[in-house]
């Protein structure tokens, strides 16, 4: 038995709606055809805000950035930040400019320490989104050393052993090497 069902159809009117427009002065490009062609330059500020620099006749010298471009930072994966920023701090801390913070001394030469995938990462850091040393430590450390990093030394120096082939001071430096390479690894300090 089939039921008839009365559909009851729903009418929508529509509204009216005025929509006044008002006129858009444009203004007149002026550029000829060569200049509208050019790319942008827009956007291309580097990632690291150097603070003021209050010393009159300022220059990084040659020689310093020959030593800080010695022993670059790559970001292979063998590659220890840890170690590479203590090895620029023993660096930086060696400079002494009147009216110049070692912050902005570190600020400024660190790019210079970066090379391969390491640049490339500093590029790609958004524009202005450093501002301290602490700053460029921190996403320095966190991009090049990721917490399974941390979690697969940490799981070394837990079962550590020694190898068959060791001596036993031999073992001891193998493990201090392990401890080293993670600086963080929440263990007591053994001497």
């Amino acid at each position: 038995m089939r039921r008839n069902r009365r559909r009851s159809k729903q009418i929508v009117e529509p509204k009216l709606q005025t929509i006044v427009q008002t006129p858009v002065a444009t203004m007149a490009d002026t550029r000829n055809m060569s200049e509208l062609l050019q790319a942008p330059t827009e956007g291309y500020g580097d990632a690291i805000v150097l603070p003021p620099i209050l010393a009159e006749n300022f220059e990084s010298k040659v020689g310093l950035l020959q030593l800080v471009t010695s022993s670059q930072f790559h970001g292979f994966e063998r590659d220890d930040p840890h170690a590479h920023i203590q090895w620029f701090n023993k660096i930086t801390s060696t400079l002494k400019y009147r009216n110049v913070s070692n912050e902005v001394i570190k600020l400024m030469l660190l790019t210079f320490s970066l090379d391969g995938a390491a640049r490339i990462w500093l590029e790609k850091e958004p524009p202005f989104s450093i501002l301290t040393w602490e700053d460029l430590v921190s996403k320095f450390v966190n991009n090049f050393f990721p917490p399974s990093k941390t979690t697969n030394l940490k799981n070394d120096i837990t079962n550590f052993q020694r190898r068959f082939d060791e001596s036993f001071g031999e073992a001891w430096d193998h493990f201090k090497d392990l401890l080293r390479k993670c600086p963080h690894h929440g263990f007591l300090e053994l001497h």
